[in-house]
């Protein structure tokens, strides 16, 4: 049985959808220097996350560590029977999250709010599908250990959406900034400066990390 499917609160990744090609085009006609990122690091690939509750516990997985680092815990994780529905997370200890799952007790504490959001009807996925932008980073920031990076990372990389910017992210600043050659770049002047890539302000995302992640000569595709 398929781990993603096999629970009501987990979803299949999106496929590349209808508006990421044009969207990637008409993003690097108005910011040229991104066509650096497609001539050096190649053509930017289409990759998803699990939506629903593996996503949410994927972004979880990656709060404050590496990439590397990030898959071998969801790696852990996603070996554990039921860790997929909140319903059997909520029963598990941090013997079971932490030991076996890789998770600090941060983590299954935050991992455990989101079981607990879902089960109570706090977040329902349906309505945060739906949701303006704003709304969802809102929807998902009420909830115990989901941040702004958090929410947004997983509103890009779980829902697909088109125009989420997580302008916090380490890896989106470093890559920002050494395709300009910039010692150091404010987060807070990152997200300004997005406004000019609407509606496209995800790809310019993915064209970030995409960059960052050949310039440091790692694997330019999840593996989970």
């Amino acid at each position: 049985m398929d781990p993603f499917t096999s629970s009501p609160f987990a979803f299949a990744p999106r496929s590349e959808p209808a508006w990421f090609q044009p969207g990637l085009a008409a993003l690097l006609a108005a910011e040229p220097g991104f066509a650096r990122v497609t001539a050096g690091a190649g053509r930017l690939p289409w990759y998803s996350r699990p939506r629903g509750f593996p996503g949410l516990l994927r972004t979880i997985c990656g709060q404050q560590v590496s990439q590397a680092a990030a898959e071998a815990i969801f790696t852990r994780l996603s070996a554990i029977p039921g860790a997929f529905d909140p319903r059997h997370l909520l029963a598990m200890d941090d013997d079971t999250l932490c030991g076996q799952g890789g998770l600090t007790r941060a983590r299954a504490a935050h991992a455990r709010a989101v079981a607990a959001a879902l089960l109570s009807g706090e977040l329902d996925f349906a309505r945060l599908e739906a949701a303006p932008d704003a709304e969802a980073v809102a929807m998902l920031t009420a909830i115990r250990g989901l941040g702004p990076w958090s929410a947004e990372v997983y509103l890009v990389l779980g829902e697909g959406r088109a125009d989420v910017f997580p302008a916090g992210d380490i890896a989106v600043i470093a890559g920002l900034a050494h395709l300009e050659g910039a010692a150091r770049l404010d987060p807070r002047a990152i997200r300004r400066r997005a406004e000019a890539w609407a509606p496209w302000r995800s790809i310019a995302a993915r064209l970030l990390w995409h960059h960052w992640l050949a310039a440091t000569g790692r694997p330019l595709v999840e593996r989970c």
